[in-house]
This record gives C-alpha cells, structure tokens and sequence, in this order.
C-alpha cells in the first residue's frame, strides 16, 4: 500500500435547511455531516460504520458531489471537488465510482445490461462502439456475468447478479476511487459472502481504493484495513481494523461490537444497553453528542465537546474518558 492519500476530507458539513409554517421559513438546520475530517489512502479501503441516520450515506454522496456540501474541503488527488465547476466536476467523476444500496432501483429497468455498463463510455465519448462492446463483456466476465446476458434487463437477475452489473458498471470506466454505499446490505448471507470476496479480487485487480460504507461491523472487519465510527454526523473514533475490534476506546465503538452476534449459543459475553433514542440532528445535545446514551457521562461532556486525540498512532478517539 502506499502512503498517498488519494482523497482528503477536510472540516466537512452537510446542513439541510428545516422549513415550516405557512411562508416556509425556519433557521434550524439538519446538521446530517457536521466537520467531519478524514482521509484515505491509495490501495486502502475505509470502513465507514454508525447507527442509520448517523451521516455516512450523506457523506458519500457529498464526496461525488450529488449532494453539494455546505462547507469544507473534499481533495481527491489534491484537486478540491467541492470548488469544480460542472466541466471539471465530470471530468473527476471518471475516476470516483459508487455502488449504491438497492441493486434494482439503482439500475434503470428499461435499459439492457449492455447499455447499463456502457453508459459512462457514452457520456466521456470513449472508444468506438465496436470497443465499447468488447470492454462490456470483459467487465462483465470479470464480475462473474456472461456476456451472452448482455442483452438482458435488471428484471430478469436475481439480487446478487444485479449487485455485480451495479459493480460492472461502476468499474467500467476503470476509476481510482470506489464509494461502496451498504453494497451488500440488500442480499441473503450466502450471497454477500460473494459479493465481498468479489470486490476484494477486484481491487487487486484494478487497483482500487474503497469508501466502504456500512452499519455491519461483520462485513467491514472482512473487507476494511481502517474504520472511522460516525455518530449523529461525527467521527468519534477511528483506527486501524485490527486495532479497533481488539481494543475499541469509545464507548459507542464498543456498545456497537457487544451488537454484533456470535455464532456461538454457549458463549456468554457483556452485555451493553444503549440508554434512550439517538438524538436529533436538528437539535444535538450540547457537549458531547453521545453523552445522553454514554454510562461514563459526566458534567464535562455535557459542557465541552470532544474533538478526535490520538491515543496511540493510527488510533483516534473523540471521547474525554476513553476506555480502553
């Protein structure tokens, strides 16, 4: 792996304007992505796991700009996507690729698999139509679809063949960067095991860089060499994945690993129970955010909000009583 960060988030926020009443005017914010720094390596994949609604799908789409952030800096390769106009941003987008989470509603029904892959050719005007033909059918078999299927549509596949023609399609134009958005959230157990080992055989293959979105703690220590943990729009920690499983420091990081089933029905382990509902983004708590939930809560996280401190290299924790 190198040591290049292919892209830099910087200080990112992502607010949505809450309007009510009969004029629709309203000052209060949805605050989905709230100064969240982080960056990623050339080669590497990022897990980037939380509850639902904690802001990492927003965080994705605001990285390829289908949701424009509010404030901050996103360097991919040390070109600020947040500042390119509409030329430049599509000239980017060549090489910064996302599978999304529904592998039927993400692909269009009336379109042949054919035309699904090849569509970024027509867009970029790449390669004559014979060529566009002929690389179809060598992603296509490299994701493990025939090419005589060319010709079909999403309808005629089962879950798992859709999620590799979403695959396909974002691998056709041969990007550096690939935002995987719960790709396998959506399928049978058997099925993601697939999907997994696939992409990791593909990012050997094409050399590429992963933001693996996910709420599965499972799935990401599979596939993940770091993983940053978002809660209510905030990295409160992140590590390497082998340090973060052995030794989680936040204890929202660690109420997410007592979550995750063991395969055992004789094997006890600690039980934590989460305290009350996440609160709103609208209207986060002062201090720390996790502090209504935490057991370890204490007048100062009420107060003072805690920014992400390295405890050890490579390990960050946003916490004032980190537990080890």
């Amino acid at each position: 792996m190198q040591n290049n960060p292919i892209l830099e988030i910087q200080n990112l926020k992502k607010y949505y304007p809450f309007k009510r009443g009969v004029f629709r005017k309203s000052n209060l914010h949805v605050k989905a992505v709230d100064d969240v720094s982080l960056s990623l390596e050339q080669g590497e994949t990022l897990g980037l796991v939380g509850e639902s609604g904690c802001g990492k799908t927003t965080l994705g789409r605001c990285v390829v700009r289908l949701d424009e952030p509010t404030s901050g800096r996103i360097l991919f390769e040390g070109v600020d996507l947040a500042t390119q106009n509409r030329k430049e941003l599509k000239l980017s987008r060549r090489n910064i690729q996302v599978v999304f989470q529904d592998p039927f509603s993400s692909l269009n029904p009336r379109k042949t698999i054919e035309k699904i892959i090849g569509e970024g050719f027509i867009i970029h005007r790449l390669h004559t139509p014979q060529e566009r033909r002929e690389k179809i059918r060598e992603i296509m078999d490299a994701v493990g679809l025939r090419p005589e299927q060319a010709n079909r549509y999403p309808h005629e596949f089962s879950g798992g063949q859709r999620q590799r023609i979403a695959v396909a399609r974002a691998l056709a134009l041969h990007p550096k960067l690939v935002i995987a958005d719960e790709p396998v959230s959506a399928l049978d157990v058997s099925i993601q095991a697939q999907i997994l080992n696939l992409l990791v055989d593909l990012q050997q293959e094409f050399n590429l860089t992963y933001l693996f979105i996910s709420h599965d703690l499972s799935v990401v220590r599979h596939i993940c060499n770091r993983v940053a943990v978002m809660y209510l729009g905030h990295i409160v920690e992140s590590a390497s994945s082998h340090i973060l499983f052995q030794r989680a420091a936040h204890p929202y990081t660690q109420a997410l690993m007592q979550a995750v089933p063991i395969p055992d029905p004789f094997r006890k382990k600690e039980s934590v129970q989460l305290e009350g509902d996440v609160p709103s983004p609208m209207n986060p708590p002062s201090g720390c955010p996790f502090n209504p939930r935490c057991r370890y809560s204490q007048e100062i996280c009420r107060e003072k909000f805690p920014y992400l401190e390295e405890l050890e290299t490579g390990h960050s924790v946003a916490c004032h009583f980190p537990q080890s």
